[in-house]
């Protein structure tokens, strides 16, 4: 799947959860399960959803215990992401294994990286043009949004374009897919000396 319909996908699911706009509201995944359009999809929702948890959290007004919950939410959230990044690995990795020679290159991000920078990217835009359309806010916080607005689009054709590149290059063996797990130590009990220290007592 090239970088247009991952983009496509990201657009549709930031517009759906702003329906609502809500960290709570239940959505309904229309791909099916073992398809890339599912991973992409879910992928986005769970950015979109720590998105406005990290808004949240940065409440200077925010009540600690509430505070510390929405920090185990999204420690919980970047877990989450870490994973359907690596499903998305595992997917280029199903198409292109056999496609590249041994002394091929390998690119500084796998795909699945890429995607997440994507997915991120179309979040960036969309808040971004939220605050250029923003009411009684000063001229020059609407002229200085509208600059950023472009850097963020313009970085979106660069990065998109980029990835298909990258597509295109593993396909003609020009660069090879080396897969490696991000090995997160913070969320497991046997690695993290806060959890497993705690677990001994």
């Amino acid at each position: 799947m090239k970088a247009e319909l991952c983009n496509k996908i990201f657009i549709s699911v930031i517009d759906q959860y702003h329906i609502n706009n809500d960290v709570d509201s239940s959505y309904v995944n229309p791909y099916n399960l073992d398809t890339l359009e599912y991973l992409l999809f879910e992928k986005c929702w769970i950015d979109t959803v720590q998105w406005h948890l990290e808004d949240l959290i940065r409440n200077p007004n925010i009540d600690s215990n509430k505070g510390l919950e929405l920090k185990h939410r999204i420690d919980k959230s970047n877990q989450n992401r870490t994973d359907i990044v690596e499903k998305v690995d595992d997917y280029y990795f199903s198409i292109f294994k056999n496609t590249s020679e041994k002394d091929s290159k390998i690119n500084t991000e796998s795909p699945g990286w890429v995607v997440d920078r994507l997915s991120i990217l179309n979040l960036k835009i969309y808040h971004m043009n939220e605050q250029v359309e923003r009411k009684n806010v000063t001229a020059e916080h609407i002229l200085n949004c509208e600059k950023k607005m472009v850097v963020l689009q313009n970085q979106r054709i660069d990065l998109s374009n980029s990835f298909d590149e990258l597509l295109e290059e593993y396909k003609e063996g020009i660069k090879k897919m080396k897969v490696y797990r991000q090995m997160k130590m913070y969320n497991d009990s046997n690695l993290n000396p806060e959890l497993y220290q705690k677990n001994n007592n």
